[in-house]
């Protein structure tokens, strides 16, 4: 799975349209190599469907200046199920001019109540990464 050299990745994020839009899932990704968000790491999210057993992508964004993703999924669009959040760690880090030990994370969890606001951070660097499910 890889994303470097898309069509929007490429793009800045005047060109990508990036406004801020109310979403029942959000993350938080954070560098805690230099204590600042992380702004680059194209990410991808993604829902396993029920039939077939195969993901389906939901969309893609990046980090805005303070490292959140607004807009991941739009407002009535959330249900139970399984989620994958996959972020592209080495093309970040590469732009930066690092090495990094994980060439993407990819973050799985489950929904349960459609109702409910889900947040997933990531904590990041070259050689960890943290998540788990904040608030």
């Amino acid at each position: 799975m890889e994303v470097r050299g898309t069509q929007w990745e490429q793009m800045g994020e005047q060109d990508r349209g990036v406004e801020p839009v109310s979403s029942p899932l959000t993350t938080h990704v954070l560098d805690t190599a230099s204590g600042s968000p992380a702004r680059s790491p194209c990410l991808r999210l993604s829902r396993l469907e029920v039939h077939g057993q195969q993901w389906m992508e939901l969309g893609n964004s990046y980090p805005d200046p303070d490292g959140r993703c607004p807009g991941l999924l739009p407002p009535g669009q959330m249900k139970a199920g399984t989620y994958k959040l996959f972020f592209d760690t080495e093309g970040s880090w590469r732009k930066r001019g690092q090495e990094s030990f994980y060439p993407y994370v990819e973050v799985v969890f489950t929904i349960t109540n459609e109702t409910h606001e889900v947040h997933v951070p990531l904590l990041l660097s070259p050689w960890f990464y943290i998540t788990y499910h904040g608030s």
